[in-house]
């Protein structure tokens, strides 16, 4: 599928909207950073992402010639996000039509300004604009489902005199709805565009997503998250991921450690760093990829074995207050086709009423 020239009837019913903050803080959707909406493999991905938990069904497809929209390509979205936010706190008028400089763009999510970078953004909108979902998130009625692209239409503008002025493109409703709903927007770390792996960045917006700033932070089962990630890996391997992002702790903002509940469950467990600090990636050598319940903040050493460094006696209790999405969906059974009783049916049911923020900030 290739980019296409807006419209007469879209610019009739659009007001071109000009990306005017050259550094507005970076937010993000809460809708993108909890459910499996991109690959989070540079490589070529056809393969539809399915996703149906409770009343949240997902699918994402993609074609051929372009593959499905990265993780990476989400940058993108982000940087619309900002703009959008920026703009509207500012009084501005806002709109769907959007017109920037490849240069604004690619600075903001700290990429280069080559004429390979620039040919590497023009590749990130075809695979935005070529991607298809459909989703019941925000849907009024039960079981309707909302069908877009990440991208409507995209196109390079011109100057008078033929030369390159810069991109305008048009977001979907779906996500244009949830940028100016205060409740739907979260600020996210700009450390987090330098984060170079897929992983790593699913994670990072799982964890702000869940997690917030809240003191308790949250805890995931391994086979929940693995639902969760859309991820082609097989399970082994995804758990094997997670186990070395724990062990290189590069989530800017958030300490991560990994529990094991008595019956065997493994959990993934994150909280804020103090004092709002960086989280040291450094791990002595010798330290076990498994943290038990009740380790201290410190990665430099374990609790001795029947001891633990606090008067918890077992895991921390579900931070209910700030989530109220259950961890049960996955406890047992196949990852690809979750239990449909009581406890999936809860699994996500009231996902979107918290954010582990301040309402009305976007903090």
């Amino acid at each position: 599928m290739t980019k296409k020239q807006p419209t007469t009837s879209d610019r009739a019913q659009l007001e071109l909207f000009y990306a005017c903050s050259a550094d507005p803080a970076p937010r993000d959707a809460q809708d993108l950073m909890a459910y499996p909406f991109f690959s989070l493999s540079k490589s070529h991905r056809v393969k539809p992402i399915q996703y149906a938990v409770a009343d949240v069904v997902i699918r994402v497809e993609a074609v051929p010639e372009h593959g499905m929209a990265t993780i990476w390509d989400a940058d993108i979205l982000i940087w619309a996000a900002s703009q959008l936010v920026e703009a509207r706190d500012a009084g501005l008028r806002t709109s769907r039509l959007m017109a920037a400089t490849p240069y604004e763009i690619l600075t903001f999510i700290g990429r280069g300004v080559s004429a390979r970078d620039y040919q590497r953004l023009k590749a990130a909108l075809d695979r935005l604009q070529s991607t298809t979902v459909a989703t019941t998130i925000r849907q009024p009625a039960s079981g309707r489902r909302h069908r877009f692209s990440w991208i409507n239409e995209w196109v390079e503008r011109t100057d008078h005199r033929g030369n390159p002025a810069g991109i305008e493109l048009i977001v979907p409703d779906w996500f244009y709805s949830a940028v100016l709903d205060d409740a739907l927007i979260l600020t996210i770390d700009r450390a987090y565009f330098s984060l170079t792996g897929g992983f790593d960045r699913w994670l990072y917006r799982i964890v702000r997503k869940h997690g917030g700033k809240q003191r308790g932070g949250w805890r995931f089962e391994f086979r929940h998250l693995y639902l969760k990630s859309g991820s082609l890996s097989p399970f082994k391997r995804f758990a094997f991921e997670l186990r070395d992002i724990v062990r290189r702790q590069p989530l800017p903002g958030y300490i991560l450690s990994i529990e094991v509940e008595i019956g065997g469950k493994t959990l993934l467990a994150f909280e804020p760093a103090p004092c709002g600090q960086d989280v040291d990636g450094l791990v002595l050598s010798g330290t076990r990829p498994i943290v038990p319940s009740g380790t201290g903040v410190s990665c430099y050493r374990e609790p001795k074995p029947g001891l633990t460094s606090s008067d918890r006696t077992e895991n921390r209790a579900l931070n209910l207050e700030s989530n109220q999405e259950s961890n049960f969906c996955c406890a047992r059974g196949d990852v690809e086709n979750p239990p449909e009783g009581e406890e999936s049916r809860a699994a996500e049911a009231h996902l979107h009423r918290h954010s582990g923020s301040s309402p009305g900030t976007g903090q």
